[in-house]
């Protein structure tokens, strides 16, 4: 998959992307009145404890809720 390229390789003057950590997400969403399911909470300590990078988390994520048809 190609990447996009960076924004601000060519204007200097655009700010840095903004990253929402997951403890700050749990907060605003607790706000919201939704709340993180045990299971999903196991999975997010899994990937933590195994260090798996972004491309694995998601298809992990994505092998688990994958719909068949």
């Amino acid at each position: 998959m190609k990447q996009k390229p960076d924004p601000r390789a060519s204007d200097p003057r655009t700010p840095a992307p903004f990253v929402l950590g997951r403890a700050r997400f749990e907060q605003i969403s607790a706000v919201e009145g939704i709340s993180t399911a045990p299971e999903t909470a196991r999975m997010f300590a899994d990937f933590d404890r195994t260090g798996a990078d972004a491309q694995q988390r998601r298809a992990l994520v994505l092998a688990k809720f994958r719909r068949t048809a």
